[in-house]
């Protein structure tokens, strides 16, 4: 039986076979630079996983695993780009490492390079897979521009509702489609491609949930930054929404008052007034309430796919080890 740790050993050896520096070096070394500043490399890995859950041959997937592992970091390059972050996985970011012209640039080619890797991968379905991974880059971008959006809107005007279809593009949309395409490749059936990629857009949306949760209430030694740092950004994320829906009226005003200040109020004051409130309103019971509904609806739809139960243990173990994160 293969293992989730298996089949990430399996993506680690594809991409340290892989070659990426070509010329002009000046393109290709930023590419090479973050397709090996490593991460969890758990997209590649799902989509080996869902491939061999259906009876998939291995060998054919490899350039796929490329490809989705390749456009995630491209997303990511951007992103830093966007955020203004200097680090990514501690590392300098490319464009404070070079600069933004060649973040823009390195990243551009690195969309190019995953369109690369899927036309070199054959398929009898390829046209399906093809509109797959279209379709979820389409939607990774749309959350992404959803996501600064609501940079500049109050908390009144984001809704949950907003927020949660926000998360499922920008996160769990890339989650999801690695698993379709996996199975996509081995051959499923429409039906069960379509489980595997609710099982996807749960997980993903539970992974997000306790990213929020872990930012206000985390153990900092653990989680590795400093907790609050969505209250110091003024960041809409799901605790301060949930606040104000089950927050009284004069809990509502604070919370928009205190999320409206910009730089006129102690960061370190801003997020104890936030975190008083929390309490106040029990909101950690409450998030991990909405974080096991999606694990539970998760666990369901990985249980209503027809496939051998040791097939499903490697996305058991991922269910597993995300419920596992400390809080």
């Amino acid at each position: 039986m293969s293992s989730l740790k298996y089949y990430l050993a399996q993506v680690e050896r594809i991409f340290n076979e892989e070659q990426f520096i070509f010329e002009p070096h000046e393109l290709y070394e930023p590419i090479d630079y973050t397709l090996h500043l490593g991460g969890k490399r758990i997209r590649p890995t799902l989509l080996l996983a869902a491939n061999a859950l259906f009876g998939g041959d291995e060998g054919q997937v490899r350039d796929a695993a490329l490809g989705i592992e390749t456009f995630h970091n491209f997303t990511l390059l951007h992103d830093d780009l966007m955020d203004r972050s200097p680090l990514r996985r501690g590392q300098p970011t490319v464009y404070t490492k070079w600069d933004e012209n060649t973040a823009v640039l390195s990243g551009d080619t690195m969309y190019a390079l995953a369109w690369r890797y899927f036309l070199r991968q054959p398929s009898q379905r390829l046209q399906v897979i093809l509109q797959c991974f279209n379709e979820t880059a389409i939607e990774v971008c749309e959350g992404q521009q959803k996501d600064m959006n609501f940079e500049h809107m109050t908390l009144e005007e984001v809704s949950i509702d907003d927020y949660m279809d926000m998360i499922r593009q920008k996160t769990a949309v890339l989650l999801a489609g690695a698993l379709k395409i996996g199975s996509l490749y081995a051959g499923a059936p429409d039906d069960e491609t379509e489980r595997l990629y609710r099982f996807g857009i749960h997980t993903g949306l539970a992974f997000q949930l306790q990213d929020d949760l872990l930012d206000g209430y985390g153990d900092t030694a653990v989680f590795g930054k400093k907790t609050g740092q969505d209250i110091r950004d003024n960041k809409k994320s799901f605790l301060p929404l949930l606040a104000c829906s089950i927050g009284s009226a004069s809990q509502k005003q604070e919370l928009m008052s205190i999320f409206a200040a910009k730089d006129n109020m102690d960061e370190e004051e801003k997020v104890r007034r936030v975190m008083a409130i929390y309490d106040t309103l029990a909101l950690r019971q409450a998030v991990e309430k909405a974080i096991d509904d999606e694990f539970h609806t998760a666990i369901r739809l990985l249980d209503d796919i027809h496939a051998d139960d040791a097939k499903k243990a490697p996305l058991r173990e991922l269910l597993e080890s995300l419920q596992g994160r400390k809080k």
